[in-house]
Order: C-alpha cells, then sequence, then structure tokens
C-alpha cells in the first residue's frame, strides 16, 4: 500500500511544486539578489509551509476549511494582500533585484526565509491545491508510515524543487546574463503577482 501511494502522491506533488507562481517569483528574487545559500534558505522555508498545510490536511482541518466559505476567505484575503504588496514592491523595485544588485546590499537569511515561509502560507493558489486537490488522497485509515509519508512528501519534494531553482538562478553565468535586466525582471514579477492576486480574489 505504502508504494501505491507514493506512486499516486508523486505526480501531484510533482505539479503541485512546479506549478509556476508567486512562490518561484520569491525564491528567484533572493537566488539573483542575493545568491545560492538566500535562494536555497527561501528554499526550504517555503516548504515549512508547505509541511504545514499537509499536517493540516492529513488532520482533517482541510475538511473544516471545505465546509466554512468565511474562514476560508478570510485566509484567501490575507494572501490576496500579501500578493498586492509584494507586487507593487517590485513594480517600484522597492527591495527588489535592481535594487540589491545595485547596491550590493544582499539583506539577510532570515529576511529570505521570512519571505519563503509567508508566500507559502499566504499563497491562496497553495491553500487551494491542499484544500481542493490534495485532500481527495487522505484517507482515514492510513496508517502511521503512510501518514508519515503524506505529510512529508510534498514538503520534501517541494524543497528539492526550489533548491534546483536556486541552483540554478544564482549560477554566475545567469546572474550576469540577468544583470542588465534586473529593473525589467522587477517590473515582470510584479505585474505577475498582481495578475495572481486578481485572479485570486475573482475566484
Amino acid at each position: 500500500m505504502t508504494a501505491t501511494l507514493f506512486i499516486t502522491l508523486l505526480p501531484i506533488c510533482l505539479l503541485g511544486a512546479m506549478s509556476p507562481g508567486p512562490s518561484l517569483a520569491v525564491v528567484a528574487k533572493h537566488s539573483l539578489s542575493a545568491g545560492r545559500i538566500h535562494g536555497v534558505v527561501s528554499a526550504w522555508a517555503h516548504s515549512c509551509g508547505i509541511l504545514i498545510y499537509a499536517l493540516l490536511t492529513i488532520s482533517g482541518l482541510s475538511v473544516v476549511l471545505q465546509h466554512s466559505p468565511v474562514l476560508f476567505k478570510c485566509i484567501n484575503y490575507l494572501g490576496v494582500s500579501y500578493l498586492v504588496f509584494l507586487g507593487i514592491k517590485a513594480l517600484q523595485s522597492k527591495g527588489g533585484i535592481a535594487e540589491k544588485m545595485r547596491t550590493g546590499e544582499k539583506g539577510t537569511k532570515i529576511q529570505a526565509a521570512r519571505d519563503g515561509f509567508a508566500i507559502s502560507i499566504l499563497n491562496p493558489k497553495i491553500a487551494l491545491f491542499f484544500i481542493a486537490l490534495f485532500s481527495q488522497f487522505i484517507n482515514p485509515s492510513y496508517t502511521i508510515d503512510e501518514k508519515a509519508m503524506v505529510t512529508l512528501m510534498p514538503a520534501f519534494i517541494d524543497g528539492v524543487w526550489y533548491t534546483i531553482i536556486a541552483m540554478i538562478l544564482s549560477s554566475s553565468a545567469m546572474v550576469e546574463r540577468i544583470h542588465g535586466r534586473a529593473s525589467l525582471i522587477d517590473k515582470v514579477s510584479g505585474i505577475f503577482l498582481l495578475l495572481v492576486a486578481i485572479i485570486a480574489i475573482t475566484n
């Protein structure tokens, strides 16, 4: 049963981790502007947020959210507000890739961890993924081993995926290529984050 569960969950977890969204923008920002270590810190802090969602799902709290539209809307509005905040900051290039490359200020690893964790917890797309899709694969009859797998697997895959992204984007060749386009990347990221916020609030 554990092997079957693994095979069933693997593509779902990969889909959740690899689909582009605000999380990618945040990890990319820290990887490009501050370097590999900051990018990796952001990646694994992000996976901690995923772990929390997985724990909530396996404990049955996602069912509570499914049957409590008001609570889910509150979480959604909070997430949308955070996306709008990040989008406006990116459009203004405040604390963005261009500013950090220009000043040489990397920011702290704590800031990288904070941003990675916050975007995973407040991203409406992730909340919807666990409530609407991931929860469908949860069975109350799971053994302790199976519950552990269901909890740890999405967080581990998420952390590994964004670590790969951080490693690629923080390479010297990539940073050199992007250096002259940093301001444009900030603007595109800002527009993207605002679009995600609009989609989340309208849906």
